[in-house]
C-alpha cells in the first residue's frame, strides 16, 4: 500500500506530505507543547513553516536531479517521518533555517559530479554554509564538506581551493556591513563562541531517542553502502558526500543540542537518503512493504508514547 503511493513520483505525494507537515507544525506548537503567540509572532511562524515546506521540495529536487534514488518519493517520506519522531525540532526556528541553507549548500556540492562550473558551485556552497552558520555557529564545520567535495572531484586545480576563501571573504564583508548599519557588531563575538558545555554529554546520556537515532542511522548507512557495491563510481562518490554530511550533522547535533536547541533536523536529509536507499534496494516486494509499514507506523507510536508519558 505505502509502496504503491510513495514508490512512484506523483503530485499526490507532495499534497500528502505538505498537507500533513502544515497540520503537524501547528499541532506541535499548540497541542503538544501548548505555546501561545502574539499576532505579530504568527507572521514569523508562517515564514518558518514556509521554509520547512520548501525544504521538502529541495530534498526531492536533489534526489531526482542527481538520480540518488530511483523514481520514488521515499526520501521525502522518511524526511517527514523523522520530523514526527523529533517534533521538538519544529520549535527551533534556527534549526529549520540552518537545515534549509545547508540543503542549498549540499545541492551545489552534489552537482559537482557534472564537472561543470565547479568554481561557481563551490563558491555557492561556501556562501550557503556560512549563512547556515549564522543560525548555528558549529554549522561552519560543513566547510569541511566543501573541501572534501573539491578533493573528490578536482583537487589538482589550485584555484578551486582558493574559492572557499573568496566565499568566506564575500559573506564576511556583507555580514559586517549589515552589522555596522544595524549597530550590532557584538553579534559575531556573541554568536561564534563554539562552546562545549558539560551538560551536552549529560543531555545525550538522558536522551535515549537521540542516541538510538544516531546508532540506527549509522547502521542503515553502512548496510546501504554494502548493498550499493555495484553502483558506478559517480553515485558512490555522491553517497560518500552524503555520508560525510551525516557525520558532520551528527557532530553538530552533539555539540549544539540542549533543552531549547534541536539541531538534529540538519541530519534528516542524509538520514532520509540512506533509509530510502536501503528500502529501495530490498528486492522482495513483501519484505519491502513490511519495512515501509513498520517504519511509517513506528514514528506515530513513538509520538503517542511521548504524549502519554508527558
Amino acid at each position: 500500500m505505502i509502496s504503491g503511493i510513495f514508490g512512484k513520483t506523483k503530485p499526490i505525494n507532495f499534497i500528502i506530505i505538505l498537507g500533513f507537515l502544515f497540520v503537524f507544525y501547528w499541532f506541535v506548537h499548540f497541542v503538544l507543547y501548548q505555546n501561545h503567540y502574539e499576532p505579530e509572532q504568527f507572521v514569523i511562524k508562517f515564514v518558518v513553516l514556509g521554509i520547512l515546506l520548501f525544504s521538502v521540495f529541495i530534498v526531492d529536487f536533489i534526489v531526482k536531479r542527481n538520480q540518488i534514488t530511483a523514481t520514488n518519493s521515499y526520501a521525502i517520506l522518511y524526511f517527514t517521518l523523522l520530523i514526527i519522531i523529533f517534533p521538538e525540532v519544529l520549535l527551533d526556528d534556527n534549526a529549520i533555517f540552518c537545515s534549509f541553507f545547508l540543503l542549498l549548500a549540499i545541492r551545489r556540492l552534489i552537482s559537482l559530479k557534472s564537472l561543470k562550473n565547479i568554481k561557481l558551485k563551490v563558491f555557492d556552497a561556501t556562501i550557503w554554509t556560512l549563512v547556515a552558520s549564522l543560525f548555528y555557529d558549529w554549522a561552519i564545520l560543513y566547510l569541511i564538506l566543501v573541501c572534501i567535495a573539491i578533493y573528490f572531484y578536482e583537487p589538482k586545480n589550485i584555484k578551486n581551493w582558493l574559492v572557499p576563501l573568496t566565499g568566506i571573504l564575500t559573506i564576511g564583508i556583507i555580514v559586517l556591513c549589515f552589522l555596522i548599519i544595524t549597530d550590532n557588531l557584538d553579534f559575531l563575538k556573541n554568536h561564534y563562541q563554539f562552546s562545549f558545555k558539560g551538560d551536552i554529554i549529560a543531555y545525550w546520556i538522558n536522551s535515549t531517542k537521540l542516541g538510538i537515532y544516531a546508532i540506527i542511522t549509522i547502521i542503515i548507512a553502512a548496510l546501504a553502502f554494502i548493498k550499493m557495491g555495484k553502483l558506478g563510481m559517480g553515485k558512490i562518490i555522491t553517497m560518500r558526500l552524503i555520508a560525510i554530511s551525516l557525520a558532520i550533522g551528527l557532530l553538530v547535533t552533539f555539540l549544539k543540542t540542549s533543552n531549547d536547541t534541536f539541531p538534529v533536523l540538519i541530519t534528516f536529509f542524509s538520514g532520509a537518503i540512506f533509509l530510502a536507499k536501503y528500502v529501495e534496494l530490498i528486492k522482495r516486494a513483501t519484505l519491502k512493504e513490511i519495512v515501509l509499514m513498520v517504519s511509517t507506523v513506528a514514528p506515530f507510536l513513538i509520538l503517542m508514547t511521548e504524549m502519554i508519558l508527558k
